[in-house]
């Protein structure tokens, strides 16, 4: 039950940020973007086995694995950098231009 709800968030996150990225703005890009990076955390998390109640250390038994969760959370700095760039980055297009398109080419 827990996987199919993770599959279908992950989906969900993944279509709203494509559909979204295909809006042609540049605040709709970038809130595609961040709905992409977070379908890809879930991704990398859901890696490291959804288990309830288990250690998350090597310990006696089954264990959830560190990694993704370490990969997990330098996906978020990454991202989180990655979207402030992009939001100077609009902010300097508007600026200039007075106009939110993304997709022309002036």
């Amino acid at each position: 039950m827990m996987e199919a709800l993770f599959a279908i968030t992950i989906g969900g996150l993944t279509a709203g940020g494509v559909y979204l990225m295909l809006q042609g703005r540049s605040f709709a890009l970038i809130l595609g973007l961040s709905l992409l990076s977070y379908a890809v955390n879930l991704f990398l998390f859901a890696a490291g086995r959804l288990v309830v109640g288990l250690p998350p250390i090597v310990g006696a038994g089954p264990y959830a694995d560190p990694l993704p969760q370490a990969l997990v959370l330098t996906a978020i700095v990454i991202s989180f950098g990655m979207t402030a760039v992009m939001v100077v980055m609009a902010i300097g297009r508007y600026d200039q231009t007075g106009d939110d398109q993304s997709d022309d080419a002036t």
